[in-house]
């Protein structure tokens, strides 16, 4: 569902626009659609008509999303399990200091080879107010100050529905453009519309390496941007809108923690206007990649650093949860299919049944 189908369900009961704003704010704020301000009552503000059918209202948004399961960890963090109407499942991570990473699709085409929600293929699209009704059942939670589109799937590829969630929640929703982070592996079309959108998100371009022949391994169809084409393209975005490019780079041992790739970057981003976002992976024992030790991680942020690269050390949120992208709907959907399929049970033998 998209954001203006609700809005025609409210103007279908006969309100204005400036009534659709008032329920709207009050939606993103997790707030009861009839909820008053300090300074006017609801009955002396909608019409009658509007208020009387509310509950339906109130209905159609109550079925975007449910909360299906909630997963704190030690770092302030919490991953939450979020239910759609048709049943699918996508995850959302309230993030420390009132952040918050939503999901814009069930699934993923790119196929990252290091990220678990590719592997499960681009199953659907998630509509503008399925997007932005994930902020609001985190409201009701803490205050969310920041969304970053850096949950499952690849914005550009919904790239309508995602701009219309950007549009309202920088408006209505009340978060700072800035505070609005679009992360993408690169796609012609982003640095086509974003600057020419009403809000103008920050960017966030995963970029996992220097060398073009391994980032078309890495990532198998993303766009084939030579690394170095990419960073032009962030660079001309970034001035535009007067706030850093973020390159995301998943750290990866023994694959792309080299030297060279080190100095890679440092010919790439030294004196952009950017920040380099070192994400150390997600490891289980099962993987076949592995996240570096915690001496290199930081022998490369210092070497970064000196080097005039700005580097920040990106934890993925409820490591000690396994709470890396699409694990937790992975295992919630090994559940689901080991209940509908029980594994047989043996039958006991007539002396396991004797005392």
């Amino acid at each position: 569902m998209r954001i203006h189908e609700i809005h025609q369900q409210l103007a279908g009961l006969g309100a204005k626009p400036v009534h659709i704003g008032r329920v709207t704010r009050a939606w993103l704020q997790g707030q009861p659609l009839d909820v008053g301000t300090r300074h006017q009552r609801t009955e002396d503000f909608l019409p009658l008509s509007v208020r009387n059918g509310l509950p339906s209202v109130s209905d159609t948004i109550a079925r975007l999303v449910r909360l299906r399961s909630e997963h704190p960890a030690v770092d302030g963090s919490a991953r939450l399990l979020v239910e759609l109407a048709d049943g699918q499942m996508v995850e959302s991570v309230l993030l420390p200091r009132g952040g918050l990473c939503v999901s814009s699709q069930v699934g993923c085409a790119v196929g990252c080879v290091f990220c678990m929600t590719g592997k499960s293929g681009l199953l659907r699209q998630l509509g503008s107010a399925e997007i932005v009704a994930q902020v609001a059942l985190a409201r009701r939670f803490r205050p969310v100050k920041k969304v970053v589109f850096m949950g499952m799937g690849e914005p550009a590829h919904n790239l309508d529905n995602v701009l219309e969630a950007i549009d309202l929640l920088g408006t209505d929703g009340g978060i700072g453009h800035k505070n609005l982070v679009f992360s993408t592996v690169g796609d012609p079309r982003v640095f086509e519309r974003l600057p020419h959108q009403l809000v103008k998100p920050a960017l966030a371009l995963s970029l996992h390496t220097t060398d073009a022949g391994l980032r078309r391994a890495l990532l198998p169809r993303a766009p084939a941007f030579d690394p170095a084409e990419l960073v032009e393209l962030g660079e001309r975005y970034a001035r535009q809108v007067g706030y850093p490019i973020q390159y995301q780079w998943t750290l990866l041992k023994g694959i792309n923690d080299s030297q060279d790739e080190m100095d890679g970057i440092i010919r790439l981003l030294r004196g952009k206007f950017a920040i380099m976002n070192v994400i150390p992976y997600n490891s289980l024992d099962d993987d076949e990649f592995q996240r570096p030790e915690a001496g290199r991680i930081h022998q490369i942020m210092r070497y970064l650093h000196e080097n005039g690269v700005l580097t920040k050390i990106r934890n993925s949120a409820g490591q000690d949860i396994d709470g890396g992208c699409g694990q937790l709907r992975a295992r919630a959907e090994r559940v689901i299919r080991e209940r509908r399929n029980p594994a047989p049970v043996p039958p006991q033998s007539r002396c396991a049944e004797q005392p």
